[in-house]
């Protein structure tokens, strides 16, 4: 049954404000109706004409007549709906993030998705998900340091990194290190036909062991080209061997060599006297990657021994000469690009190990 028809009375502006929205291309079509409902209900139309000519139930038209009549135009918008009570509230929030704060269960390296889930008990594992993807929580990634103990880290860093920026006029200076232990390793490479008929492209996980070469380097600040020589071990002898080989690249100039505290590259006085020309420099404990050298290795690396193999010692050993004649024609020396350094201090407190 539709209730008694409400007699809607429009001022000049409510009628404007309704016409406008009846001409605008952008209304809703639901904005659309209720505005010509009103209009032709103020024009005094009845309720059944006018669901004919709009197109919707008398029932609709009634309701927007006494809408408009009680509340003006306000009436006309929809009233705000409860909805369904989230099952999930920032207690259980918290409570995620509480459980982040303890150990893992008993024989788990760390939290996971269902873990967590289980641990809560009331939690479903997809919303523990979604929280962390949220809050950029991952729990497989790791962060790594290496804190130096050296107490006179300071001093030291600032010789070698003053050595990069300001370095001594007509002097040359150098980064020194070895990449020991490089394996000759023998891989079958090539095409793998599967078979549905696709192909795949890489290297077996069997190999076969050709033995090793230690690689001295020795890269020139200043212009990034490198000095490098193979050698079986790592010991004393060899390293001042290289160093020999080093002076003789640079006759008559001022060295200042830049190097790491393995025992090897210290207690070589004997050696220091009878090279006036040449000084060495330390990197304080734990942070040999003040030495560029490192990140020569890193190129190395990345860009010739990854992927590789190798049937002989020999065919290593000249695979690395080739890659580092090749590296000196473009060689360029490395610029610090990081404009600002953003570290937390750890406020007098250590990290220990667990």
């Amino acid at each position: 049954m539709i209730p008694e028809a409400r007699e809607v009375h429009l001022s000049r502006k409510d009628r404007k404000v309704l016409e406008a929205c009846c001409r605008s291309p952008v209304t809703l079509q639901r904005d659309l109706k209720r505005a010509r409902i009103v209009l032709l209900a103020a024009d005094g139309r009845s309720t059944r004409s006018i669901a004919k000519e709009v197109g919707v139930q008398p029932r609709i038209v009634s309701l927007w007549r006494h809408r408009y009549a009680d509340h003006g135009l306000e009436g006309l918008q929809d009233k705000p709906r409860p909805g369904k009570q989230p099952i999930y509230t920032k207690t259980t929030d918290k409570r995620i993030l509480k459980l982040l704060d303890k150990p893992p269960p008993q024989g788990f390296a760390r939290w996971t998705g269902p873990l967590l889930a289980e641990a809560l008990g009331d939690v479903d594992v997809q919303y523990v998900w979604r929280f962390l993807r949220s809050h950029k929580i991952d729990l497989v990634a790791r962060k790594s340091w290496c804190e130096s103990n050296d107490p006179n880290f300071t001093a030291k860093a600032a010789d070698v990194v003053g050595l990069y920026v300001a370095p001594p006029a007509k002097a040359i200076v150098l980064c020194v290190d070895e990449k020991p232990s490089i394996q000759a390793l023998e891989r079958a490479q090539g095409y793998l036909k599967l078979p549905n008929g696709r192909a795949l492209t890489g290297q077996s996980h069997d190999y076969k062991r050709h033995g090793t070469t230690t690689l001295f380097a020795a890269l020139e600040v200043a212009t990034g080209k490198i000095i490098a020589t193979h050698s079986k071990r790592r010991r004393r002898v060899e390293f001042l061997d290289f160093m020999n080989s080093v002076t003789a690249a640079f006759p008559n100039r001022k060295l200042h060599v830049i190097l790491d505290n393995l025992n090897t590259h210290k207690k070589n006085e004997d050696w220091l006297k009878a090279h006036p020309n040449v000084q060495f420099h330390f990197t304080p404990t734990s942070a040999s990657w003040l030495n560029q050298v490192e990140v020569w290795f890193s190129i190395l690396q990345g860009q010739s021994l990854s992927g590789t193999s190798f049937t002989s010692l020999k065919q290593l050993q000249e695979h690395i000469d080739a890659y580092v004649n090749a590296y000196k024609d473009r060689a360029e020396p490395f610029v610090w690009t990081k404009k600002k350094v953003r570290q937390r201090r750890f406020k007098g407190r250590r990290i220990t190990q667990l």
